[in-house]
């Protein structure tokens, strides 16, 4: 199982979308406060989220209370300014995958605590970031890669064409 844990995230249809990307591959989801949207029930049913029922959401009130409550054996804290990339790191199960909020990133406190589990998504020098969703799906996938795709489906339902 995977863990994906935004700190601090701002826009709503992100965090939408990576609740999606939970939902279909069963990792956990932890928000970690100030969130710059509502989760009550009738927000999200009011946005339409009929998979949230399917997603494991967890709710902390900072950094610290996050850390207090979970043993974090593993984590990767993904920022533009890693000099590593995220397919040079090597996924654990039970690893917590780290995402600052969208106009800033990570904390650089935690960043310089934890430089060697900092990364970064290779893009062009010209462009500043990608987006917060695409980023989560992109690492979530490439951990669930080298996992073997544990308890997700391998097969599709293409049939005589």
């Amino acid at each position: 199982m995977l863990h994906i844990v935004l700190v601090e995230p701002e826009i709503p249809q992100n965090c939408g979308n990576i609740a999606r990307t939970c939902a279909a591959t069963g990792s956990v989801l932890h928000l970690i406060k100030p969130l710059g949207f509502d989760i009550s029930e009738k927000a999200v049913k009011r946005a339409g989220l009929d998979y949230w029922h399917l997603v494991d959401v967890r709710i902390y009130e900072n950094l610290e209370d996050f850390f207090q409550r979970n043993t974090v054996e593993q984590m990767w804290l993904m920022t533009t300014k890693a000099p590593r990339s995220y397919a040079e790191a090597s996924f654990s199960d039970n690893c917590y995958l780290l995402f600052g909020k969208e106009t800033r990133g990570l904390p650089e406190s935690l960043l310089r605590q934890h430089p060697d589990c900092c990364l970064r998504i290779p893009i062009r020098a010209e462009a500043r970031s990608l987006n917060l969703a695409n980023s989560v799906a992109i690492v979530t996938f490439e951990a669930l890669r080298q996992q073997g795709f544990p308890h997700l489906s391998d097969q599709g339902l293409m049939v005589n064409w």
